[in-house]
This record gives structure tokens, C-alpha cells and sequence, in this order.
């Protein structure tokens, strides 16, 4: 299988959506899709936030990775979450997701990030196993705990 990752860009909104649209379905994420288009629209906008990589396998666009910066001082500098990360079903399980997590590491180095956070569903054992071959490590120490300040 050919794999290829690209910088997505305000061109690729109405392909990169449908995807997004699919994640958050999966993920059972309230959203509607004028607020899914502009985060993604807002997050193309300003590359110092965050990027967006399109996923290609075999030259069909199969996937999407966005990674959102934030500043650690525990991580002395900046940090980043893996905001999400959807691959269509059909290629799940065949080394892609191994492969982008690596291509990943590499482009959060290039974009000055010195550690990657996620979030995965407790019962999402297949990812959770990606994210652990990966390196992802969990800090049992901590919970992830959000408050949403938007209405």
C-alpha cells in the first residue's frame, strides 16, 4: 500500500469535512456541521494553533491527524494534542496507523512541539494499542479533566 501524508489547507475543506463528519459519528461527539466547519476553517487559518495532515492511501484520501499546540512548562516549551485522528475503516489494521503516528512524531519535532498528548476511549482497545506500540504512555497519575467555557 502507497501512504502518503500532506499539510491540509483552505483547498481541502469540503474533502477534509465528510471525514470529520465520520470521526466525530465514531466518537459520538455532539457537533453540528457548521461548527465542525468552523474549527476546521479557524485551525486552517492560523498554523501557529495547530495543522491538519490529510492521509492518503493509494492516492485516495483515507484519513485525517490534527495536532493542537498549547506551552508545559513541565515539557519546557511547547506541547501538542493529537486532537484527532480518524482512518477509514477499510485500512484500519494495516500498519497505517503505526506509520502516520511515526510520520507525526517527526512533523510535532519540525513544528518546535517537545511532547504529544491524546485522548482515547477507555473501551477503544485496538487504539489504545496503536497509541501504547506508538510510545504513548498513560499517566495514571492524572485524569484528563475539561470544562467547556462556550456555549
Amino acid at each position: 500500500m502507497d501512504k502518503k501524508i500532506r499539510l491540509a489547507s483552505d483547498q481541502d475543506v469540503a474533502n477534509l469535512l465528510p471525514l470529520v463528519s465520520a470521526y466525530h459519528h465514531f466518537e459520538r461527539l455532539n457537533t453540528s456541521e457548521p461548527e465542525r466547519e468552523s474549527a476546521v476553517r479557524r485551525l486552517l487559518s492560523n498554523s501557529e494553533f495547530g495543522r491538519i495532515w490529510l492521509i492518503f492511501c493509494d492516492e485516495k484520501l483515507s484519513g485525517y491527524i490534527v495536532i493542537c499546540r498549547g506551552f508545559s512548562i513541565e515539557f519546557n516549551g511547547f506541547d501538542a494534542f493529537v486532537d484527532e485522528f480518524y482512518l477509514v475503516p477499510e485500512i484500519r489494521g494495516k500498519g497505517v496507523g503505526t506509520w502516520v503516528l511515526g510520520v507525526i512524531k517527526q512533523k510535532a519535532k519540525e513544528f518546535d512541539v517537545n511532547a504529544l498528548h491524546l485522548e482515547v476511549a477507555r473501551n477503544n482497545s485496538g487504539a489504545r494499542n496503536l497509541y501504547v506500540k506508538a510510545g504513548f504512555e498513560a499517566r495514571e497519575k492524572y485524569f484528563l479533566m475539561s470544562l467547556k467555557i462556550f456555549d
